[in-house]
């Protein structure tokens, strides 16, 4: 065996040590050479007999259709083709936007943690992580069939085949829906492409209203009850009002039943969304009720500065990119070319937030504050989200400029004369401007896009465009928004506090609630240095 070995080998090197001789022979470099050549000089023929399509504009043939007879598709192959393009466009786009809206948890993370204290640091990203499991979780249970299951066909996906059971309440001759009824734990009835790309949709959005209490309840704030607060909301509050607007309810029904313009009108929830997850947050501050040292018994109020302000902006910057899917997606079709208009309204919308912001910080406390920055422009992204689609470009600038100037004044407002501590500014940002916003469609739709909304012929109009009907409609969604959830969420907190106490000890919030409350640290060593108030 050992012989047979030694013989491969030793054949081996004689014929390398050949190859290697032959090639060092001046005729054979000559005859290597002219090979190269011509293979270079025949390049261009070999690229047209394989036929590449460097622009793309030849690709996608007859023979590229599914068909009984490859290359000569019938007319209904080409339509049934056209249809399902049509569709799977819709989907990815869908699914796209529901992507990035995702990602925003990452920057309610991180701003959220950045206006709090460093001594918390754990316990707050860990409120916003786990907000999207739980909230996920309750939406899959109840809250997506409570929301959606009685909505319908939605054309643009396909036809969400099996949500088609809404309970309503028949009154004065009409009727009113009031929750979705099927649809529980996604099961066979609705095992459909559409439903689960709707379900992924709006489940994200869920997840930003879930989370935006986080925020007004942060440092105090015990995590066994939030727990139970992650699921009623998700399973029971968000998807009701949810329901009554987007599931084909009451509110979106004050068109056709009153001839109140289209009925209450929200495109991508500046009321479902930011307004529920205002009013949820300004009834948790209240009940849990504010950080230790924030106001003197004298009624002084004292500022508890965030820790880590460039982390507040980073989380502001992915908001706003996440944003580009809040707004647009909600179209639920790529093939709705209005998608521009809402990406660079919501864009300039969120710019003139930022800035009046600025401005007003600047003259009324004598420094334009970065995190009002931050927050003004996510104000005029919230103000924006509703009217998104049915405004202009000026139109989309003022809304934000007043968002701007509302978050400021509202915050103070709710800190020092109401007294109730939101770390964050929770309610200015989200509550205050979610009602400005479908108060702003009242005001300024102009009659360019939404043809046939909630089943009411004709574009949306608001009240400077000829329609005081939806203006009236819009205001009606927003004070029910508003009474409906800071009620129910008020006597939730309250309900709980008595079973599982909502705030940690006096103790445990001087030190810190990573350790008692995560049993992890979120800074440690060098960091730990970093000073808590």
């Amino acid at each position: 065996m050992e012989n047979c070995i030694h013989s491969f080998e030793t054949s081996r090197i004689v014929w390398v040590n050949r190859v290697l001789k032959k090639l060092s022979n001046p005729r054979t470099k000559k005859w290597i050479l002219t090979l190269v050549l011509l293979l270079w000089v025949s390049m261009p023929l070999w690229a047209q007999l394989a036929h590449p399509d460097p622009s793309g504009a030849a690709t996608g043939k007859a023979g590229d259709v599914p068909a009984a007879t490859p290359g000569k598709p019938t007319y209904q192959e080409i339509a049934d083709a056209v249809g399902h393009n049509r569709i799977a466009i819709n989907i990815v786009w869908t699914l796209i936007t529901g992507f990035l809206v995702m990602f925003m948890q990452a920057g309610f993370a991180m701003v959220e943690t950045g206006f709090t204290q460093a001594k918390n640091v754990a316990h707050t990203m860990a409120m916003n992580f786990m907000i999207y499991a739980i909230g996920m979780l309750g939406f899959w249970i109840s809250g997506f069939a409570f929301m959606f299951g009685g909505i319908g066909s939605v054309s643009s996906l396909g036809g969400t085949a099996g949500l088609t059971h809404e309970i309503t309440l028949h009154l004065f001759g009409k009727d009113f829906g009031i929750i979705g009824n099927a649809g529980y734990f996604l099961n066979s009835s609705v095992y459909d492409v559409g439903v689960f790309t709707l379900f992924l949709f709006q489940m994200v959005f869920m997840d930003t209203t879930a989370t935006i209490p986080t925020g007004a309840m942060a440092e105090r704030w015990r995590f066994k009850p939030f727990v139970i607060y992650g699921f009623f909301i998700s399973m029971i509050v968000y998807p009701l009002f949810g329901n009554w607007v987007w599931g084909g309810g009451w509110l979106a029904q004050l068109g056709v039943n009153f001839g109140l313009g289209h009925g209450h009108v929200d495109f991508a929830g500046s009321s479902v969304v930011h307004e529920v997850g205002g009013a949820a947050a300004l009834a948790g501050a209240l009940v849990i009720g504010p950080r230790l040292g924030k106001y003197t018994r004298s009624g002084r109020v004292n500022t508890i500065p965030g820790h880590n302000i460039p982390m507040a902006i980073i989380g502001t910057f992915i908001l706003a990119f996440g944003w580009f899917g809040f707004n647009p997606g909600s179209t639920l079709a790529g093939t709705d070319l209005r998608i521009s208009v809402i990406a660079v309204n919501t864009m300039l919308a969120s710019a003139a937030g930022a800035f009046l912001a600025m401005l007003y910080t600047w003259k009324t406390a004598g420094k334009p504050d970065p995190g009002m920055m931050a927050n003004g422009m996510l104000a005029g992204l919230v103000a924006i989200t509703a009217p998104c689609a049915f405004v202009n470009a000026t139109s989309a600038v003022i809304i934000g400029a007043i968002a701007g100037v509302l978050v400021v004044a509202v915050a103070n407002f709710v800190d020092r004369k109401l007294k109730i501590d939101d770390p964050v500014g929770a309610f200015a940002v989200h509550g205050a401007n979610g009602m400005w916003g479908v108060v702003a469609l009242g005001l300024f739709a102009d009659g360019k896009y939404g043809d046939g909304w909630n089943g009411v012929p004709g574009t949306v109009r608001g009240l400077f465009y000829g329609d005081a009907g939806q203006f009236m409609a819009e205001l009606i969604g927003a004070i029910t928004c508003f009474v409906f959830v800071f009620g129910v969420m008020y006597v939730f907190f309250k309900v709980l506090d008595k079973i599982v106490p909502l705030r940690v000890s006096e103790e445990v919030e001087e030190k810190g609630l990573d350790i008692p409350e995560m049993g992890v640290k979120g800074y440690v060593g060098d960091q730990l240095e970093i000073p808590v108030y």
